[in-house]
């Protein structure tokens, strides 16, 4: 697929990217980021255990630092 520039004064432009990247995109970042986080992992703790331990307590993290950031920075979400 060719490059494709979104033009922020496009009303429309967050709509075309994301019918441009699809969940297909989020599912392989995430696949991704297992991967590497197992790839992190001593070797005596690679099991699947560990791992979703391991990836659940980094994505709470991300996900509560979002939320002090949403209440520091006073985004809210668009009706």
């Amino acid at each position: 697929m060719a490059y494709q520039g979104f033009d922020s004064s496009d009303e429309e432009s967050f709509e075309k990217m994301r019918d441009f990247f699809s969940p297909a995109q989020v599912d392989t970042s995430v696949r991704q980021a297992l991967h590497m986080c197992w790839m992190m992992l001593p070797n005596d703790k690679k099991n699947a255990d560990e791992l979703e331990l391991q990836f659940r307590r980094i994505v709470d993290r991300a996900l509560e630092d979002m939320r002090e950031d949403e209440q520091a920075f006073g985004w809210s979400q668009k009706s």
